[in-house]
């Protein structure tokens, strides 16, 4: 495998050295191939991250400057490009405080569901409509083929989101634009009037619980999910990435609540929503809990 890396990254050596840093860990991190089709569950193998580095400290270091990439807008002109998307958001993504300023992200971005719910500042120069001001999206699906898939970095845009970028009165100018060249860089997120929610999948039974989880501050991102049956145990479960920002634990025996989470982002940063799930919880149902990043 280190062979394979280090050739497909010596043949990477003229691309840019953010696209290549992140293309080089995407193989190293990884015991999956990339792929998703929205409706089903294409996690086989767990995503490896290494113990020394994390995805987070290589990210926040190739994009905490401003780097090229490619912007293009789906769905409605004043929409939040589709009704759910790959990261389990649902209709949230058109609400407060997404308030339909989201992306698909393409395969660098997306990063096979890691990339679910981080933030970035995107803005345009390259066009007489651009406004040159960064707005800030969030990435909350999945755009993985097409020029998604061919460019280094690619920010497929709500039709809000791209209208954004226009200096005011000429969003139409630019949409019609169709595809853009901007800017980017990461950025923490943040949801001062917004708490972390965990919303229980409808599928979810006393033997197997399903959660998605929203509006993580800071890095944004989920790299480990535990949970604790904080009645009758210390231990702590690992979940496992079922898809996109949804993590599930098949306990093959009856779980019992409540139930604390503990989340890891890709930087390493750690939080614990102590009993954030009740003993009564129901499938369907949404619990918050009042930690942040």
């Amino acid at each position: 495998m280190v062979n394979s890396v280090n050739l497909a990254c010596q043949l990477g050596q003229n691309l840019p050295i953010y696209v290549l840093v992140i293309s080089c860990l995407m193989l190293m991190s990884y015991s999956a191939p990339y792929g998703f089709d929205g409706r089903t569950d294409p996690y086989a193998d767990d995503v490896i991250i290494d113990s020394n580095v994390t995805l987070g400290s290589y990210v926040d270091a190739v994009a905490s400057e401003w780097g090229p990439a490619v912007a293009t807008w789906y769905g409605e002109p004043d929409g939040f490009g589709s009704d759910g998307g790959a990261c389990g958001y649902g209709a949230d993504v058109g609400k407060a405080p997404f308030s339909s300023m989201v992306s698909a992200g393409g395969p660098s971005l997306f990063l096979s569901g890691k990339g679910c719910g981080t933030c970035y500042q995107v803005k345009c120069s390259a066009n007489d409509a651009c406004s040159g001001n960064p707005v800030t999206v969030v990435i909350t699906d999945n755009c993985a083929g097409g020029p998604c898939a061919s460019d280094a970095t690619h920010f497929d845009l709500s039709g809000t989101a791209f209208g954004a970028l226009a200096s005011s009165g000429l969003e139409n100018t630019l949409r019609n634009a169709g595809s853009i060249d901007i800017e980017f860089q990461r950025v923490e997120c943040s949801y001062p009037e917004t708490p972390l929610t965990f919303k229980i999948d409808s599928g979810s039974n006393p033997n197997y619980l399903a959660v998605l989880i929203e509006y993580v501050s800071g890095d944004g991102d989920l790299a480990q999910v535990e949970l604790q049956e904080t009645s009758v145990s210390d231990s702590w479960l690992p979940m496992q990435q079922s898809w996109g920002a949804v993590w599930a634990l098949n306990s093959g025996s009856p779980l019992q609540g409540p139930f604390s989470i503990r989340i890891t982002t890709s930087a390493a940063d750690s939080l614990v929503a102590e009993n954030v799930i009740p003993a009564d919880w129901v499938a369907g149902g949404s619990y918050t809990a009042d930690v942040s990043f």
